[in-house]
């Protein structure tokens, strides 16, 4: 089996990379749900917790601070993807080195990097 050309590389790269974005912005709902639920229950003194949820809740908003933080550098990451990305795609086209599907392939994974760069 040949190995992977640098386009299908690229492609794979930033597909990648939006899909790890995506489970960040899944995680940082989750941590959001997980707050607010934690909040109503101190809010109404549910005889359910235990001493520990201030502290609890303080770890939890740490936990989302840092997946917060974590948006900036994937961006930059996704968007340095994005240009080797455009270069691979130009350079396939111009010596005519990848097959349709492959090119199909990169210019949806480029779209979709762009997308998120943008909208950020």
């Amino acid at each position: 089996m040949a190995p992977p050309s640098a386009l299908n590389i690229a492609t794979q790269s930033v597909n990648r990379l939006v899909k790890e974005e995506s489970y960040y912005h899944k995680e940082q709902t989750s941590q959001e749900a997980r707050i607010k639920k934690l909040q109503d229950e101190i809010a109404a003194n549910s005889p359910e917790l235990d001493s520990n949820a201030p502290y609890v809740l303080k770890q939890e908003h740490t936990a989302l601070e840092e997946t917060k933080a974590v948006f900036g550098p994937l961006i930059n990451r996704i968007a340095e993807a994005v240009e080797k990305l455009e270069e691979q795609i130009a350079i396939s086209e111009s010596e005519g080195s990848a097959s349709e599907e492959d090119l199909k392939k990169a210019k949806e994974a480029l779209e979709n990097g762009k997308k998120l760069t943008e909208s950020a």
